[in-house]
Parts: C-alpha cells; sequence; structure tokens
C-alpha cells in the first residue's frame, strides 16, 4: 500500500518533541560574563580605588605637612644627581642616569609614605577609637575587639588578639586607664588563665606608648601562640562580651525617652 504524503496545514508549526525548546530560544540560564572579563574589570576597579586612596592620601599629607612635596622633590633629585655624577666618573652615564631616576623614586615614594603615616596620625592624634585605626591598618591577623571597657569620661579600653597573645590598649586618663585594666585582666583571667596578656596606655609619657610608635610596638611583641590557639582562644573571648555603652555625664536632655520595661 502505497504511503501517503505528509500534509502541512497554512498557519500551523510543525510540532517538534515534546518539551523540546523552541528554535532560536535556549532553553538554560543566560550565560555570566566569561572569567577574563571578570578579572580585568576587577583590576580596573582595584586600580581606581589604589588612585582614589593616594590621592587623598597626597592631599591630606600636604594639608597638614606643607613641605612634604619639596622634600620629596629635592630627594627625587638629590638621588638622581649622585647617580648622574657616579655615571660621569665611571664613563656609563646613561646606564646611571636610568637607575638615578628609579632610585629616586623609589627615595621619592619611601618619604612621602612615611610623611603620610605621621600626618594620619597627626589627623586622629587625642581622639577615642585612634589606636583602634591604628591597629586595623596593621599587616597580620589581628582581632580587634574595640571598647571591652569604658568609662563616663571617654576612657576606654580595647582589645587585640593576636600571636602574641591578647593585648589590651587604653586611651583616656592613665589613672582611671588603670584600673580598667586591672578589671579587664581580671575577666580575661576567667577564660584564658594562661594567655599572655600585654598592657598598653597610649601617651606621650614615661612608661606609655606614643600613637605613632604602636604599630611598630606592636610588631616587636614576640609570637607566643600558633594561629589554631588563636582562633580557639577568640571563641573563648567572644563569650565576654563588650562593654556597654557608658551614659554620659550632665542633667539628660529634655526630649531623651526613659526605656521601657520595669524598674529593677
Amino acid at each position: 500500500m502505497p504511503s501517503l504524503p505528509s500534509i502541512r496545514l497554512p498557519g500551523r508549526k510543525s510540532a517538534g518533541r515534546p518539551g523540546a525548546a523552541p528554535a532560536g530560544k535556549s532553553k538554560g540560564k543566560p550565560k555570566a560574563p566569561p572569567k577574563a572579563k571578570r578579572s580585568r574589570a576587577d583590576r580596573r576597579a582595584g586600580r581606581r580605588a589604589r588612585l582614589t586612596q593616594l590621592r587623598q592620601a597626597f592631599t591630606l599629607t600636604r594639608q597638614r605637612d606643607p613641605k612634604m612635596l619639596p622634600i620629596v622633590v629635592a630627594v627625587f633629585f638629590a638621588v638622581l644627581l649622585l647617580f648622574v655624577l657616579l655615571g660621569i666618573l665611571i664613563g656609563h652615564p646613561v646606564f646611571f642616569t636610568i637607575f638615578g631616576v628609579l632610585f629616586g623614586l623609589l627615595a621619592g615614594v619611601s618619604i612621602f609614605g612615611r610623611r603620610a603615616q605621621r600626618a594620619a596620625f597627626s589627623q586622629v592624634e587625642g581622639q577615642p577609637g585612634a589606636a583602634v585605626a591604628v591597629v586595623q591598618s596593621m599587616r597580620g591577623q589581628w582581632e580587634v575587639t574595640p571598647v571591652v571597657a569604658a568609662t563616663r569620661n571617654q576612657d576606654v579600653i580595647h582589645r587585640v588578639l593576636g600571636r602574641p597573645g591578647i593585648v589590651l590598649i587604653g586611651e583616656g586618663s592613665p589613672a582611671r586607664v588603670t584600673s580598667l585594666l586591672a578589671q579587664e585582666r581580671r575577666r580575661i583571667s576567667r577564660v584564658a588563665s594562661e594567655t599572655p596578656v600585654y598592657d598598653l596606655v597610649i601617651g606621650d609619657e614615661d612608661g606609655q606608648v606614643p600613637l605613632r610608635k604602636l604599630q611598630s610596638h606592636m610588631m616587636k611583641l614576640p609570637h607566643n601562640l600558633r594561629q589554631p590557639q588563636v582562633r580557639l582562644l577568640e571563641d573563648r573571648l567572644r563569650a565576654l562580651g563588650t562593654a556597654q555603652p557608658p551614659v554620659p555625664k550632665g542633667p539628660m536632655p529634655r526630649n531623651a525617652r526613659m526605656p521601657r520595661g520595669r524598674p529593677r
């Protein structure tokens, strides 16, 4: 028996397999951008962020230290001149000029970095929480817990956990800070009695650590703990909690509301 020819009705499309996606349309999710494009975009964003930070640091340093730019320029040309003279004496002026430019830039950047760090310290010095900002900018693994103890006079104690052990940093009046440090030491002894604890008081008097030297002072502390011990100690210290914000001195504002609840 001869086979019947296939007939296609007008206005209807031939049915395909059940569940098949229509032609020209992809069934899956939209394709993600290639990793190469994402990495290039991330690198561009990182470069922009670094340039913005460098511009802000330069502006701040120039405002705080007007002599910074002349000193950096003078150091660059002094190093360049020294290398040019050495090149002329040895007989390779072009070669030594190239090295002079490189070493001059390196010396200028180094001087700028020190001046910028000094300007940043002078901006935050004397403000509550300045020590926290310095420690958080340090290299290495440091777990910073700000304001674990405080008074109404804005005397505060910050706790820093790292390879040396526990570092307590006090800011404020030396007499009140000393008592706060003793209280915090007693609290820490409940959960970490065998861990080394270092007390630091920020200031310029004898026995105190200036804010500009805090970073170098902490980097010189010995490494007494291993990294797993630091993580275990961090969990123990988290149970101690932090200090409640103290009530400032003086009369209560008129528009202030008392917290709801029964008085104890």
